[in-house]
């Protein structure tokens, strides 16, 4: 009986073993086939982003830039001026001067370019190469060559360079932004923080993000794909390996990343860029006319079903507007047979329409629609900025910062209370405001002691205050605020 026992027991957990690899082999075997099937398409899509980023590296380039400066001898520490000293001294104590030169300094930026021709010719943003003495370009593989500026764009925030050793460089293709959509993959390469060929992936957050602040001529493309300081002039490339953006700007509370970063749209870009390299500078077209947007309210005082179109609010005297027969009150629907979605996207449209083009208008006058060709002319020099941006602002932009109101949308994304203040959408590294310590994404609540809620009310705080150059400015960041004084010299 004992043996008998044993003999029973002995082969029970093979038993087991055996019953549980039985019950594998009852699981249905499309379950597992589709199971497999999700991860192949899962290594199919890794292996799809990593052959299109081993071809676009070569081609993505680290800017250097360095920059002259001198400080005069009064900005200097004068130990004399110490309490210490003065109790001592007298307040009014000085010792003997001596005549000194201005101290020379030179100051190092950085940033991304991308080559677009065999020849040399690299595509970044004018604020990466503003202003630099010297320009040095890090290939992959560490190779440096000198870069010569071709010409820039400040008002979209494009510039063109170029490099040259004798040898044909690897490029990337231009794509087509217009046809990009709101949730395609795209891929991010730059060099942040001086971290070159650093990738990374997200999708296209939104389409059309203008009034920024950031550029005179805004059309962003919105991305999650992680933008940090130094991938400004990095390319923004589709599944494909084409390039449909040029890495810009991000929005921030840190100074680093935080789920938005703005791109130049590469169609906008290529229009520069043929302008950069024919004439070194780009020449943009006008219409002649001041322009609003059709709210709710003036739809209905308008009888218009549609908000959308760009409402004439002024005709200027002799100008291709008046000429073409625009009149005060028109609502410009489509221009060059395409919808008009806004003023933005009508200036966007107008200037880069080459100088002399006749153009076909849609609009609606008095409740009827019309046709008309209106011939677009190059914009005078001593005209304006057509961003839109009155002086007291263009102040802040001599200050090294680009403003914004904030919408309710930011608000909630940067944690602030609607109506706290103006948002800082962009500082310029170097400028007086970085050497502040702000940071694209603080806010600004008030103006020389004024509380200001939108651009508008800083404008008016500004030209009560008068013709000065010193700013008072109450500044949010995060949990805290301090107050600091900016001027432009």
């Amino acid at each position: 009986m004992k043996r008998k026992t044993r003999l029973l027991i002995a082969p029970l957990p093979i038993l087991l073993l055996l019953i549980f690899m039985l019950g594998l082999s009852w699981l249905p075997a499309n379950g597992m086939a589709a199971e497999d099937e999700n991860i192949q398409l899962l290594d199919k899509s890794a292996k799809a982003f990593s052959s299109v980023v081993k071809k676009a590296e070569p081609a993505v380039v680290h800017v250097r830039v360095e920059k002259k400066g001198e400080m005069a001898h009064g900005n200097q520490f004068n130990p004399f001026d110490d309490p210490f000293f003065q109790h001592f001294f007298g307040p009014s104590f000085r010792p003997p001067a001596t005549p000194q030169q201005p101290e020379q300094f030179k100051t190092q930026a950085s940033g991304s370019g991308f080559l677009i021709s065999e020849d040399g010719y690299i595509l970044t943003n004018n604020h990466v190469i503003e202003n630099a003495d010297k320009i040095t370009v890090r290939l992959q593989g560490e190779q440096e060559l000198e870069g010569k500026v071709i010409g820039t764009d400040p008002q979209s925030d494009v510039a063109l360079i170029k490099i040259s050793d004798g040898r044909k460089f690897p490029y990337l293709p231009l794509g087509d932004s217009d046809q990009l959509e709101v949730g395609e993959w795209v891929i991010a390469i730059g060099s942040p923080f001086g971290l070159d060929s650093t990738v990374t992936v997200g999708v296209v957050s939104a389409k059309g993000r203008n009034r920024m602040g950031i550029n005179e001529y805004e059309n962003f493309i919105q991305t999650d794909a992680a933008i940090n300081p130094g991938n400004s002039g990095g390319p923004l490339l589709n599944i494909h390996g084409e390039v449909i953006g040029i890495n810009t700007a991000i929005f921030s509370r840190s100074g680093g990343y935080m789920g938005i970063g703005f791109a130049i749209p590469v169609n906008m870009a290529k229009t520069v860029k043929g302008q950069l390299l024919t004439k070194g500078k780009v020449t943009r077209s006008w219409l002649g006319v001041a322009i609003q947007d059709m709210t709710a309210d003036l739809a209905r005082s308008f009888k218009l079903k549609e908000q959308a179109g760009a409402l004439v609010s002024e005709v200027s005297k002799d100008s291709p507007a008046e000429k073409g027969g625009i009149k005060q009150g028109d609502l410009i629907i489509s221009f060059d047979g395409k919808p008009v979605v806004d003023v933005t996207d009508l200036r966007n449209r107008v200037a880069m329409t080459p100088p002399g083009t006749r153009v076909d208008l849609v609009l609606i006058r008095q409740g009827k629609q019309q046709e008309l060709t209106v011939q677009v002319a190059e914009q005078p020099s001593d005209m304006k900025t057509l961003s839109g941006a009155p002086e007291q602002q263009q102040l802040f932009q001599k200050m090294g910062m680009s403003l914004q109101d904030l919408t309710p949308e930011l608000a909630r994304q940067f944690g602030y209370a609607k109506g706290q203040g103006v948002l800082i959408a962009g500082v310029t590294p170097g400028s007086p405001a970085a050497l502040a310590g702000i940071q694209a994404g603080n806010l600004i609540e008030e103006v020389n002691r004024q509380p200001v809620q939108s651009l508008k009310e800083l404008q008016q705080v500004l030209q009560k205050s008068g013709d000065t150059q010193d700013v008072l400015l109450l500044i949010s960041s995060g949990n805290r605020s301090y107050y600091v004084v900016l001027g432009v010299k």
